[in-house]
């Protein structure tokens, strides 16, 4: 009964929030790459990973000029709830000041489970609820968690206890945040690497979501102030057979319709290391798609969709900050077209795939 009253008081702002992110024309950039994973980032630019480069570069992304017209929200790693723009603005305050919601990635990463074949739980639960006051004193409205599946077919990945383990994690996490003010963003990531058909993904993500969408209803969770964050139905990296953006659409569709309930305002698509234009024609082909029910908004989640040109045109350099800036705009332009099915094309083809990709 405790629980369910704690819900109740943030109800309407939950879904307040969940609908201002989920509004048309209007995505999330995924900014919370951990410490190690940045340092990834920085790596083949040779930017030295080091606080004050973080800073700068989560800088140049927070005023890129005109960021307000595509992004709703930012989701952002714990280090960066506390930074100021050089002006001493806090970031968090910056964006709010541009209408662009602050969301905290709260969960600590992946480990093994015991007894499968290499298959991962998300770590995170203990204090969540502490963190998650925590983190709405400080201006955040949202958050995310990320649970990892893969499939491999012939030993039977994903697992019953694989799925069962994670949906039961981000269920958890989901009525936590919720009690506590904060839209959970629930991400089910059902990786790409592999050699399985797009049928292949398409059933397996179809037991995943089912399952997690069964986790949520047992916890209570209050799907109008919740958000998700799928994959998309593709063909294995390692595929003999790739997919056309219209057989992505269709697939990705097909399966989130068959197994996601309509109250969930909006599905925001992580990119996958997808290039990023594949990650734009694919949202696009998506918009455009007519002969499949399509009750949520459906948008994008993008990290490295949205920043791998921006970190190359950037390169550590104050000189090239608008460059940068530039870079990234294109893509958040793009993507917010892609979102109303009006993008005309034009983003890097580069792979930003990363196998086994943890951070």
């Amino acid at each position: 009964l405790v629980k369910m009253e704690a819900k109740q008081d943030f109800k309407e702002e939950l879904m307040a929030t969940a609908k201002a992110i989920a509004r048309p024309g209007f995505g999330i950039l995924a900014a919370d790459e951990s410490t190690g994973t940045i340092g990834k980032r920085f790596a083949p630019i040779e930017v030295e990973n080091t606080e004050p480069n973080r800073r700068a570069y989560r800088e140049l992304l927070f005023t890129s000029p005109d960021i307000e017209k595509y992004i709703s929200g930012v989701i952002m790693f714990e280090e960066t709830l506390d930074q100021e723009t050089k002006d001493g603005k806090n970031f968090v305050e910056f964006l709010k000041e541009k209408n662009i919601i602050t969301g905290i990635k709260v969960d600590k990463g992946v480990v093994i489970v015991g007894g499968t074949e290499d298959e991962t739980a998300t770590q995170g639960l203990d204090k969540l609820g502490e963190r998650c006051a925590e983190y709405y004193a400080k201006g955040a409205r949202f958050a995310k968690w990320r649970a990892v599946l893969k499939i491999d077919v012939a030993k039977n990945c994903p697992s019953e206890l694989a799925i069962y383990e994670n949906a039961h994690g981000l269920a958890r996490y989901a009525s936590i945040c919720q009690d506590n003010g904060l839209v959970p963003i629930v991400e089910p990531e059902v990786l790409c690497d592999g050699t399985h058909t797009i049928e292949e993904c398409a059933e397996a993500s179809e037991r995943v979501y089912a399952g997690v969408v069964k986790a949520l209803q047992d916890q209570k969770v209050f799907l109008e102030g919740a958000l998700l964050k799928p994959n998309m139905i593709t063909p294995g990296k390692e595929a003999a057979e790739k997919a056309t953006a219209g057989e992505i659409a269709f697939y990705t569709v097909r399966t989130l319709s068959r197994t996601i309930p309509a109250a969930m305002p909006g599905i925001h698509f992580l990119s996958g290391g997808q290039s990023e234009e594949e990650a734009s024609q694919n949202l696009n082909a998506m918009a455009k798609l007519t002969d499949v029910p399509k009750p949520w908004y459906l948008s994008f989640s993008y990290g490295r969709a949205l920043q791998a040109s921006c970190l190359k045109a950037w390169l550590g350099k104050e000189e090239n900050i608008e460059a940068a800036q530039k870079e990234f705009i294109s893509r958040a332009k793009g993507n917010s077209e892609a979102t109303l099915g009006k993008y005309e094309g034009g983003g890097s083809t580069e792979d930003l795939y990363v196998k086994k990709y943890v951070y």
